[in-house]
């Protein structure tokens, strides 16, 4: 699913760190095009973020902001993000369980 963006750059902004317990960032979702000045453009946030569970640990992503994306692309990006966090959440799930302690 990633393949076709493999090598392709893309900015984020760091918001926040917290070692082992969250990372958040912001970043253009679902840009069409990576020409143009993205500073004037509306970003969302997405917030990683580890608590404690049964067994394990629990894994958060949430991602705000997409009401300020324009309407002509908004449904695009949420349609996209939202199957791109679930793939990205079982890349994650694969790698833990390759480097399981």
């Amino acid at each position: 699913m990633q393949e076709p963006h493999d090598g392709t750059p893309f900015e984020i902004q760091v918001e926040r760190v917290e070692p082992e317990t969250c990372l958040a960032f912001r970043w253009h979702p679902y840009e069409e095009s990576p020409e143009g000045d993205f500073d004037d453009r509306p970003t969302t946030l997405v917030t990683f973020t580890l608590a404690p569970a049964d067994g394990g640990t629990l894994l958060t992503i949430v991602e705000s902001g997409l009401d300020k994306i324009p309407l002509a692309r908004r449904a695009d990006a949420f349609t996209s993000n939202e199957g791109g966090w679930e793939h990205e959440s079982k890349n994650i799930a694969k790698y833990l369980e390759r480097h399981a302690r």
